[in-house]
């Protein structure tokens, strides 16, 4: 999935820095606070005690559920989900009449829109079977994402249908990482959860900037709660409420920060950032320093394409790790 402020390509670098600063992680319960598509909590998943995962927006909740939470069952959900493509006919629902050529919104071909709706009806069939459901859901967001005709966010859609968004929609089964861990998965305000958990490594990986993440990527959102009493307005089809996250606003956002690391009820805390984010950097080393030994790990990385628009035009950014042993 194309996701603003992914860790794909950083995962790696994020994991040999753990390791390098914690001893013996297999005995560790690891939370990831903003987790986003998940990608730093599978990367931990095989090597910790535990993993507790958590994000605000339900699409992530979603995909965490599945990615984070499942351990078990792999190779029979597969099945599952193959004897309902086999048998999945298009169904003209909420998702074609709002979000489709008819309403003036181009986000899916109208192909798509109709199986989008038809797989997301036929999932609630199994919302008995936890695991299972939340296998399909996020399988159904992977794949719905990859027909999508927008460029990489849904703040709006392309005129005209791209490439990729006149295939068909080919659900792909969204596999998981068996283990034998007990793992938990929160769809809260990180500033209400992080006085609720505790732990041992608390990775941290807030909005850089102003930009809400459920606003570019509110479509997900509607596809995952299929909530068809919603509001939608403008052109874009925004649902008239959205979460807005203090750590996206420049008037909150120190505070916010601030507040979560002296509430931390965990040893290592490892902060994600970069040299562009709305927190200057002397600032998160001034506060982190409050609450014990800091330091800072830098490397150059490419800027994701879809920032092409920022105040700041380097190609490269400095990816920042704030260390902080409280």
């Amino acid at each position: 999935m194309n996701y603003i402020g992914s860790k794909k390509k950083l995962s790696q670098w994020i994991l040999n820095t753990v390791v390098s600063e914690v001893e013996k992680l297999d005995d560790k319960v690891f939370c990831d606070l903003f987790a986003g598509t998940g990608t730093v909590g599978q990367t931990f998943k095989p090597y910790t005690k535990s993993v507790i995962s958590n994000d605000l927006e339900y699409y992530s909740f979603v995909l965490n559920k599945n990615y984070i939470e499942n351990t078990k069952n792999l190779y029979e959900y597969i099945k599952i989900l193959q004897e309902i493509k086999n048998k999945i006919k298009p169904v003209k629902g909420f998702i074609y009449n709002n979000f489709c050529s008819s309403a003036n919104r181009l986000y899916f071909s109208d192909i798509n829109g109709q199986l989008i709706d038809a797989w997301r009806i036929k999932i609630e069939n199994y919302k008995d079977d936890e695991n299972l459901y939340y296998f399909l859901l996020a399988s159904l967001l992977e794949s719905a994402d990859k027909v999508a005709n927008v460029a990489s966010v849904y703040a709006s859609f392309l005129k005209k249908l791209k490439k990729t968004a006149l295939k068909e929609l080919d659900v792909q089964p969204a596999t998981f990482i068996e283990t034998n861990q007990t793992n938990k998965v929160f769809n809260e305000d990180a500033l209400e959860l992080i006085t609720k958990i505790e732990g041992d490594i608390l990775y941290l990986d807030p909005p850089y900037n102003t930009r809400q993440y459920s606003a570019n990527y509110h479509i997900l959102n509607i596809i995952a709660t299929y909530d068809t009493t919603i509001k939608l307005k403008g052109k874009t089809g925004l649902p008239e409420n959205y979460n807005k996250s203090k750590f996206s606003s420049k008037k909150d956002v120190i505070s916010a920060f601030e507040t979560l690391i002296k509430n931390a009820n965990f040893k290592h805390i490892f902060l994600s950032y970069n040299n562009e984010g709305i927190i200057p950097t002397d600032t998160i080393k001034e506060i982190m320093e409050k609450y014990g030994k800091y330091k800072l790990i830098e490397k150059d990385y490419k800027r994701f394409k879809a920032d092409s628009n920022r105040e700041y035009k380097s190609d490269v950014v400095k990816e920042q790790l704030h260390v902080l042993n409280k």
